[in-house]
């Protein structure tokens, strides 16, 4: 890779760490604040709340702290932006991917991923297209060009974006990532057959809600039954070397889920900076 990391997720995990992050919605003045904030990253939450590009575009500008880049030399916020797209896996909508990719995420996360298929068209649409033929390249990547808008928000020439706009890990040098929700039990069983045949999947993300729901124990999250399908998910997980996340970390389970090998941690915005600095303490930095 040439030049620093740009995405702090992927520089956590590269160093060894867990990567600690939040959803938002999409508010300019929450955006401000959690530029200063002492997560990772920050995941705009796009599929039950609504699905505006305009706001999107809003939020990362205010992501960006003048002080932060004068004072780390790096053109990125300090806080990594990724979003959450509407479009469950099923559903195939590659356009929402491409258009918060345009407006300069680095990352993009699909709820409801149950299958190969639904698995290899979310990498698919975080990657442009490259030569027939090409050594190496699959998923064959289906992303319109437009690369405009995000290589001015990366701080890059659109030719130094391009390098740098492909998925991790697939791409050691990429600043993209692909986020699976594994929330049902179709996607549970499948998983092992999505992790082998579809590179380039950055995280998988466990949906606890729906996966309680699924399971007939809605919200019970620390039901066995629950339980016992987050650990296959995490299992599944490191067994093919693939980062697992949990969206709701709090003072109660950040031990635990440390320990379990998660390193993918969301815990509420802006208010939870005790569980982060708990969660950094017991992970060692």
């Amino acid at each position: 890779m040439t030049g620093p990391r740009l995405n702090g997720i992927i520089r956590a995990w590269e160093a060894g760490k867990p990567a600690f992050t939040c959803f938002a919605k999409l508010d300019k003045t929450l955006a401000q604040e959690l530029s200063d904030a002492p997560y990772d990253g920050v995941v705009f939450e796009m599929e039950h709340n609504p699905y505006d590009v305009a706001a999107l575009g809003d939020s990362l500008q205010y992501m960006l702290s003048r002080k932060k880049i004068a004072e780390s030399g790096s053109v990125a916020p300090g806080v990594t932006p990724l979003a959450r797209i509407p479009a469950n896996g099923v559903e195939m909508n590659q356009f929402q991917a491409k258009q918060v990719l345009d407006r300069g995420v680095y990352g993009v996360i699909t709820p409801h991923v149950s299958s190969v298929e639904q698995a290899y068209n979310a990498v698919a649409s975080c990657r442009y297209a490259k030569p027939t033929g090409a050594a190496l390249y699959e998923p064959k990547g289906v992303r319109g060009d437009g690369p405009a808008a995000a290589a001015r928000y990366w701080g890059v020439s659109q030719a130094e974006y391009y390098a740098k706009a492909d998925v991790w890990p697939l791409a050691p040098h990429g600043e993209l990532l692909v986020g699976l929700m594994i929330e049902s039990p179709e996607a549970i069983e499948n998983l092992d057959d999505i992790l082998t045949n579809v590179p380039g999947i950055g995280f998988c993300l466990i949906g606890e809600g729906d996966l309680s729901q699924a399971l007939g124990y809605p919200r019970q999250y620390e039901h066995p039954e629950v339980i016992d399908a987050m650990r296959q998910i995490a299992e599944t997980c490191h067994k093919h070397k693939v980062v697992v996340g949990n969206p709701h970390v709090g003072a109660k389970n950040v031990e635990r889920l440390l320990s379990e090998g998660y390193k993918f941690l969301m815990s509420a915005p802006v208010r939870s900076y005790g569980v982060v600095g708990q969660g950094r303490e017991l992970a060692g930095y």
